[in-house]
């Protein structure tokens, strides 16, 4: 590694938090094992996932507008479609900085183009794009239980929910639960269990694949969401409040199974990635 420095941000959306890094002229390369080093929450700066903030029109011809590219790694390295915390925490990472004026713009990830409505403080509003019900049940191991009613749900990267009479039945979830059939998520599955609070409002809990579990994820709390409405058996649209440990998030579902999250994104520090690689 030539740099003598390599400023980022860190930050979190819910308490899922990410180290954030601004490289718009895609000149840094970090290898899997660099990004599980600054991860790792014994001996880097610990975070569930790693952004590169890349600059898609560089080099840029005069007069274009930056049309930004979220390059996200999870905690162990391994590639992610995206992440619904964490594209919220890129975009107010962008308004801060000023590289991007607050209002509606787009970020594109591995699972399309996102949309975003930010706001120079306060709540930032993602369309999430289709939340999707695959054909095929699931079935979910965790904590001794067997759970026949998973549903298979994609937001452009793969879900399995289940619904839970009560939380405390899943104390554990260091390991991740064993989902089957297998052959169904050849690169690893999310794992979300729910409880029903409320008409509308459910409680969250999930197991990240190439993380462990966290305090919140964007993209399952969209999947919890669809679940939620099929476990309740409501119609589209309708919005649910998901309460994951981290804090609380808002999911909006329309008729065609579009979701439009909405949460906050802090960013809280800046630091030198060097000492941790």
């Amino acid at each position: 590694m030539v740099n003598s420095k390599i400023i980022a941000s860190y930050g979190h959306g819910t308490e899922n938090d990410f180290v954030i890094v601004y490289d718009p002229n895609q000149k840094l390369e970090l290898n899997p094992e660099q990004i599980s080093k600054i991860c790792n929450r014994k001996t880097g700066l610990g975070a569930d996932g790693l952004i590169r903030v890349v600059d898609e029109n560089f080099p840029r011809l005069e007069g274009n507008n930056p049309k930004w590219f979220m390059d996200y790694r999870n905690q162990d390295g391994s590639l992610a479609e995206m992440c619904g915390n964490g594209i919220r925490v890129m975009a107010r990472f962008l308004v801060k900085n000023k590289l991007q004026p607050a209002g509606i713009f787009s970020i594109n990830t591995r699972a399309g183009r996102k949309f975003l409505s930010v706001p120079e403080y306060d709540e930032i509003s993602v369309n999430m794009g289709k939340v999707e019900l695959v054909d095929e049940g699931v079935e979910v191991e965790s904590n001794g239980h067997l759970f026949s009613n998973g549903l298979n749900i994609s937001v452009g990267n793969p879900h399995a929910v289940v619904q839970v009479d009560d939380m405390e039945m899943i104390k554990d979830l260091t390991q991740a639960p064993k989902v089957s059939p297998a052959y169904q998520f050849p690169d690893g599955v999310n794992v979300e269990f729910i409880e029903f609070v409320g008409e509308q409002e459910v409680k969250m809990r999930v197991h990240e694949r190439g993380v462990g579990e966290t305090k919140s994820c964007g993209t399952g709390v969209c999947a919890v969401g669809l679940a939620a409405t099929i476990f309740s058996g409501k119609n589209l649209p309708v919005t649910w409040l998901v309460n994951p440990p981290g804090g609380k998030l808002k999911v909006e579902i329309d008729r065609d199974s579009n979701a439009v999250l909405t949460g906050p994104a802090v960013l809280i520090k800046e630091i030198d990635l060097v000492e941790f690689m």
